[in-house]
């Protein structure tokens, strides 16, 4: 069997390192400082033309608690060109590859269940990615000391080339939890956006996907 493990949201917490950065280089705390201090102003034509001659400043927010991976319904830009610019082009070594892992013991557990599993079975790890995101994501994988020897990134324009190297997929991607192949199995890693998901296989903790799979691989041998 072909076994592949999602990088973000199984391996990787992409999403809180993405508001960690978010918070530390784009909220401006002297915003509502600013907004403050005009609309305290007695004369409110005053208020009104110093509005006209030097308009506010966009103010970056976090907009509600990320329970979807549509990061523009909780993370105010401008547009989706500035989000894209900002993981991509700003802030990709910061976001991919010194977030933290999702669990304390991911690795450990991810190098045991390949020590187990590799005699037998394919292990890769699978991860979308966009360009400077991969090198940042190589350099991620590198400092935890993985030790699968296949990584496969893909994008919306390759996916199909990802599915083709996998039969089973443990994944916390709710595109994939909710599109995938019918000859394909995939395993939900719980998460805050995908909670409302079902999915016939759930974990919680990456220690649990031993017992999982080797359910799994009983039930289609």
């Amino acid at each position: 069997m072909k076994i592949g493990i999602e990088l973000n949201g199984v391996l990787r917490d992409t999403v809180e390192k993405f508001k960690q950065t978010y918070e530390r280089y784009l909220i401006d705390e002297e915003f509502d400082e600013k907004l403050k201090t005009y609309e305290a102003l007695d004369d409110k034509e005053e208020y009104k033309e110093i509005l006209s001659k030097h308009e506010l400043p966009f103010k970056y927010e976090i907009l509600s608690e990320v329970d979807s991976m549509d990061l523009s319904k909780h993370f105010a830009f401008k547009d989706n060109d500035e989000l894209y610019n900002f993981m991509y082009h700003e802030f990709p070594m910061q976001i991919f590859g010194h977030a933290p892992s999702t669990e304390m013991t991911s690795f450990n557990d991810l190098n045991d269940l390949y020590i187990k599993l590799r005699d037998e079975h394919d292990l890769l790890i699978v991860s979308d990615e966009i360009g400077k995101s991969k090198p940042a994501s190589l350099f991620f994988i590198s400092k935890f000391g993985c030790l699968l020897e296949k990584v496969k990134f893909y994008s919306n324009q390759t996916i199909k080339s990802m599915w083709d190297e996998v039969d089973i997929l443990l994944t916390a991607n709710p595109d994939l939890l909710l599109n995938h192949p019918q000859n394909k199995l995939v395993v939900k890693y719980e998460t805050n956006y995908n909670k409302q998901i079902p999915s016939p296989y759930v974990i919680s903790s990456l220690k649990d996907f031993d017992n999982v799979l080797e359910n799994i691989l009983k039930e289609v041998a």
